[in-house]
């Protein structure tokens, strides 16, 4: 499960575009921090993504793309022309492709390779649904989640939502700010949309005579909607940024992604997922958490990203990117389902572990985390150049030094708010099956 929020610069106190994204996966599912250059490629030459391979393009634009380690493609990212996408999964009455096709995040991360405008990468991923549909199996150890998509895609000047039904869809341009979730949420109004999607629903019995056409109404699955808990997210991210308008910037942008809603201090109390920062808690209704966090920029500069490169903003330290020099420092081997520390993602995620045994640990570094956050974000405002590149390898050496410190300071901590029975199981669980040790 995922969120993602966007501020055009009507909304935002910079008159920037601010993007914001968490994406959800299973908790011992890696993300992948990754950048990857522009390139000359034989046009037409196969290129192998997720489930089956496409045609190559003569170019491709140097992309920032954060992943799932064992995808191709990826749920968020932004390119060198300052376009950015995150995607959501969404429940409809559509039919799944199991087998074959693009997933959705093989999408984006095509879409990003190859359009330099948010236009541009809404027709891309358009026609990609078109020629190829999209499908496969989505989850890494659930090896039955198919979905159908939806996205917000953005550049510096525009952005559009995106939904998806199958090989349907309806596409709505954003006036102000918007946010989705796992759920359909383009109803009556929308900009463009598929030329058989209102005959379709007509067929199907989803829209009776005399009645007014909703894309939401008609097409969402009620049950897997519900029970992901998307309804309360969206309505939590639109009330955040709706509360911030005019006033939103890039360290209240990451804020929102720290939000657990009315949550805050408890992380194993909801049946579902409610709050945007994400934690797991059962096998059932619960089972995923918040992998991957990213915050884009977009001025008439080249983008600034703000990404953790790790799970559970709430416990994460958000460091600068941009298009600038080497773009990423070394952040260790690329991390697998397997604990690692050698891994920026699975040094973390210590300490995010240690932190789910009882949420007060958090206090014990709460205020330094801070602190360094906002002496980054002084730093980016100031330099410009060769020095970005150098600030952003810095930030990426002092949060390691940071977390292993952190990690020494929470484990001498004893637990003094026991967690309850069915989420400390979970979480046994997980970790002997990612070998994170006690």
């Amino acid at each position: 499960m995922c969120d993602t929020f966007i501020s055009t610069p009507t909304s935002t106190i910079d008159g920037s575009m601010i993007f914001g994204k968490n994406s959800d996966r299973e908790p011992n599912e890696a993300q992948i921090l990754e950048y990857h250059s522009a390139n000359q490629h034989t046009a037409g030459e196969p290129l192998n993504c997720t489930y089956t391979s496409i045609p190559q393009v003569e170019q491709t634009l140097a992309v920032l793309l954060s992943r799932p380690f064992w995808m191709w493609g990826a749920e968020m990212g932004v390119n060198e022309k300052g376009v950015v996408i995150g995607n959501e999964a969404v429940f409809t009455k559509m039919p799944y492709q199991k087998e074959g096709g693009l997933t959705g995040m093989d999408m984006l991360r095509l879409a990003l390779e190859r359009a330099s405008t948010a236009e541009s990468a809404l027709e891309t991923i358009i026609q990609l649904l078109s020629d190829y549909g999209q499908g496969g199996i989505c989850g890494y150890q659930d090896k039955k989640l198919t979905y159908h998509n939806s996205y917000i895609i953005c550049d510096r000047n525009e952005a559009w939502v995106l939904e998806t039904a199958g090989h349907l869809w309806a596409a709505l341009k954003v006036k102000d700010h918007y946010s989705i979730s796992n759920c359909l949420t383009i109803g009556e109004e929308f900009d463009r949309a598929h030329p058989d999607l209102i005959m379709e629903a007509r067929h199907k019995g989803w829209l009776k005579k005399g009645q007014t056409f909703h894309f939401a109404d008609g097409y969402s699955d009620w049950l897997y909607t519900t029970f992901s808990g998307s309804r309360s997210r969206k309505a939590c991210s639109f009330g955040l940024i709706e509360a911030q308008r005019q006033q939103l910037d890039v360290r209240k942008a990451q804020q929102i992604l720290r939000s657990h809603g009315d949550k805050q201090g408890s992380l194993d109390g909801s049946l579902i997922a409610t709050a945007l920062c994400v934690h797991a808690g059962n096998g059932l209704t619960r089972n995923s958490q918040t992998t991957g966090s990213m915050v884009a920029h977009l001025t008439d500069d080249i983008p600034e990203l703000w990404a953790t490169a790790t799970a559970a903003p709430c416990t994460s330290i958000f460091k600068p990117i941009w298009f600038q020099g080497s773009v990423l420092p070394d952040l260790g081997p690329e991390p697998t389902g397997t604990y690692d520390p050698s891994t920026t993602w699975w040094q973390h995620e210590k300490l995010h572990r240690e932190i789910m045994k009882d949420a007060s640990r958090l206090e014990l570094y709460r205020e330094e985390r801070d602190k360094l956050e906002q002496a980054f974000s002084s730093q980016a405002s100031q330099c410009k150049g060769d020095a970005r590149y150098i600030l952003t390898e810095s930030s990426f050496k002092q949060s390691r030094e940071a977390v292993q410190k952190w990690i020494d300071l929470v484990c001498d901590k004893p637990i003094q708010h026991r967690n309850r029975f069915i989420f400390r199981k979970y979480w046994e669980k997980q970790n002997r099956n990612a070998g994170v040790p006690a």
